[in-house]
């Protein structure tokens, strides 16, 4: 039994991993899609997704419950909600990257555990600890350090943190798994995207006069989309949350690597001192994790 059970951590930790590191990677896709615009790639993105969700629920056997979320007027309204806060996270998130702000992006995804913290305290009555409010004073210093030095708010950051922040909330309360959500969220943003191709004066809108190797690349928004979504759903029911927590680091981090490094965004004093404060923001928040895991774990042993 606790060979299975290492074996089963194992592999979410894998799946986790691979997850993230899908995410974390995913600008350089953005980046070959570039002479788009992010509106028409988030378009495609939406399309390739629904027609590879659905297949893959035609395969799992589950198209049984899209129907039942279909025919539930409380869940759609939900994903509703859901799909207007995702599709403006993606088109955020894309226009960062094919506009050289993908270090805003990752300053975004770093800030964004603290604003799910925050939503708990504001939304579903929940308590900080001690911890916590160290984390989100000091992630409330850094974007007020940076709108000191520049007279202006992180938009992008922000929009990226609150509109996922506020998408994970949605869904924590609506009872419907990921890919089925996902199916339904994109097939809401169907219309929306055909129309945007059918009547975008843009000449990569229609597929017949794109070449194969672009048409390939946009076929691939579906793969690139849920891949890294099954990914984390095998990891989040193999890991415990403090684990899953710890690993969600690792996609902004790979972002701000991407940003500095290959695509040469500029990294100056007032982004550094921003992002060192929202690092020790993280760095506490990660603290009062373990400490609460511990404490679960004795009074586990204690019950034993």
């Amino acid at each position: 039994m606790q060979n299975q059970n290492t074996d089963s951590a194992a592999a979410g930790l894998l799946a986790g991993l691979g997850a993230y590191l899908i995410w974390g990677i995913a600008p350089l896709y953005f980046k070959l899609l570039g002479n788009l615009s992010a509106p028409e790639i988030l378009a495609h993105r939406s399309i390739w997704s629904l027609l590879l969700a659905l297949i893959l629920l035609a395969v799992l056997g589950k198209l049984r419950g899209l129907k039942a979320v279909l025919s539930s007027r409380k869940a759609m309204l939900a994903l509703l909600v859901s799909t207007a806060l995702i599709s403006t996270n993606w088109l955020i998130f894309i226009w960062a990257v094919v506009n050289d702000h993908l270090l805003d992006a990752s300053l975004g995804y770093y800030i964004n555990p603290l604003i799910s913290v925050l939503l708990g305290v504001l939304v579903l009555g929940e308590k900080l600890r001690p911890l916590q409010w160290i984390a989100v004073a000091l992630a409330a210093l850094g974007i007020g350090y940076e709108l000191w030095q520049f007279g202006s708010l992180p938009l992008v950051a922000l929009g990226v943190a609150l509109t996922f922040g506020f998408y994970g909330l949605v869904r924590k309360q609506t009872a419907v798994d990921s890919l089925t959500g996902l199916t339904v969220e994109t097939l809401f943003l169907l219309p929306l995207a055909v129309g945007f191709l059918f009547w975008s004066s843009s000449p990569t809108s229609n597929l017949l006069n794109n070449s194969w190797e672009l048409n390939g690349l946009l076929l691939l928004a579906g793969p690139i989309t849920l891949t890294p979504l099954l990914l984390f759903n095998i990891a989040a029911r193999r890991l415990n949350l403090s684990t899953l927590g710890f690993l969600q680091y690792l996609g902004p981090t790979l972002m701000f690597f991407l940003a500095v490094l290959l695509y040469n965004e500029p990294f100056d004093k007032t982004k550094l001192v921003t992002f060192v404060f929202v690092w020790t923001a993280l760095g506490f928040y990660s603290a009062d994790a373990l400490v609460l895991r511990r404490k679960r774990r004795r009074l586990r042993d204690k019950d034993i």
